[in-house]
C-alpha cells in the first residue's frame, strides 16, 4: 500500500473553516483517472487536485482536477490553493537567505499553462496567489428564458436583471449561465429546483448556474454571487474561480468599463456561512478585453497521508 501525502486548504479566505475547501494529493504518480476519481469522491469536496511532475521541467507541476463526479480541465480555487501550497512547501525547504517575498511558476493544467505568482506568509500556513487566465472568456450564446430561470430559482421574473445586465452564457474553460439578480435579498432567497435545472440543462456537459447581484456595501466594482452545479456533484459552491474568470466576459458585455485596468471584488459563500473573496482584474485596451487575472488567499487546514494505490 502506497502512502501519498495530502493537504486540505480553505481557499479565497485567510480564515480557516471559511472559503472553499480543497484537497490536494501531493504524490499522485501511479494513480490512473479511475483511482483519482475515487479519491475525489472520498474527499467529497467541490474539487480535489492531484499533483504530478510537469511535462516541461521549467514548470512547477502538472495538475489534474476532479469534482466528485468528473475531471475538469481548469478551475480557479484549485489553482489558487495548489499554488499557495506548493509555494509554502518550497519556502519550507529553502534556506532563509534564499527566500524571496514572492515566487512565480507555471502550472500545467488541461486548459494549458497557468502562470501563477504567490506571496507566502511567514507563518508557513497561508499565502496569496494570483494567476493570469490562459484563455479569455468567450460568449456562448443564448440562455434559457427569464421565466424559466425564475421558476428554477423560486424567484419572480421581475427579480432577474438590473441596469444593463440580463442572463448570459460565458465560459473560460467550464461554461456558466450567469443570472443577474436585482437585489442581495433575492440572491439570498434563491433556491434551486433540481428537476427544473435538469430540464433547462440536460446532460453531463450542462452549464453551471451562477447568480450575482451588485454589492452596495463593496468598494468600486463589487458583487455577491452564488453558484450551483448539481451535474458536477456540487449542490452549491462557496467560491468559484473559473466562474469569476468567465465573469470578465459578462462585464465586457454589460458594463461600460472603459480603457485601462479594472479591479473587481466578488464575494461568494455568504449564504452558506463560508464567506469567500475573489479578486478579478481585467485589462481593456482599444475596446477589447486583453487580459484577466484571478487572485485570492488560501490557508492550510490539515495535512495527512492517504494509504491507497
Amino acid at each position: 500500500m502506497t502512502e501519498r501525502r495530502f493537504a486540505t486548504l480553505d481557499v479565497f479566505t485567510r480564515t480557516p473553516l471559511a472559503g472553499n475547501p480543497l484537497a490536494v494529493v501531493l504524490d499522485a504518480e501511479g494513480l490512473d483517472a479511475e483511482a483519482m476519481q475515487a479519491i475525489a469522491r472520498e474527499f467529497n469536496l467541490s474539487e480535489t487536485v492531484f499533483v504530478l511532475p510537469p511535462a516541461e521541467p521549467r514548470h512547477r507541476a502538472a495538475l489534474r482536477i476532479f469534482t466528485p463526479v468528473r475531471e475538469l480541465p481548469f478551475a480557479g480555487h484549485p489553482t489558487v490553493g495548489t499554488a499557495v501550497l506548493l509555494a509554502l512547501r518550497d519556502r519550507a525547504e529553502r534556506p532563509v537567505a534564499a527566500l524571496a517575498d514572492a515566487t512565480a511558476f507555471g502550472l500545467e493544467e488541461g486548459i494549458g499553462i497557468v502562470s501563477c505568482a504567490v506571496e507566502a506568509e511567514e507563518n508557513g500556513q497561508a499565502g496569496r496567489a494570483r494567476f493570469k487566465l490562459p484563455i479569455l472568456p468567450v460568449y456562448l450564446g443564448e440562455t434559457a428564458s427569464t421565466e424559466r430561470l425564475a421558476r428554477a430559482l423560486g424567484l419572480k421574473t421581475s427579480e432577474i436583471g438590473f441596469n444593463r445586465h440580463q442572463p448570459s452564457r460565458h465560459g473560460a474553460g467550464p461554461s456558466f449561465t450567469f443570472v443577474p439578480l436585482a437585489s442581495l435579498e433575492a440572491l439570498s432567497r434563491a433556491r434551486l429546483d433540481t428537476a427544473q435545472f435538469e430540464r433547462l440543462f440536460p446532460g453531463a456537459q450542462a452549464d453551471a448556474l451562477y447568480l450575482y447581484a451588485a454589492d452596495p456595501e463593496g468598494i468600486g466594482q463589487s458583487y455577491q454571487a452564488r453558484m450551483f452545479a448539481p451535474h458536477l456533484g456540487v449542490a452549491e459552491d462557496p467560491a468559484t474561480g473559473s466562474a469569476a474568470a468567465a465573469f470578465a466576459g459578462v462585464l465586457m458585455q454589460f458594463e461600460p468599463l472603459g480603457e485601462g485596468t479594472h479591479d473587481v471584488a466578488i464575494r461568494q459563500g455568504v449564504a452558506m456561512g463560508r464567506p469567500s473573496l475573489i479578486d478579478l482584474q481585467v485589462v481593456i485596451a482599444e475596446g477589447a478585453l486583453r487580459s484577466a487575472e484571478i487572485g485570492g488567499h488560501a490557508v492550510v487546514v490539515s495535512e495527512g497521508v492517504l494509504r491507497v494505490g
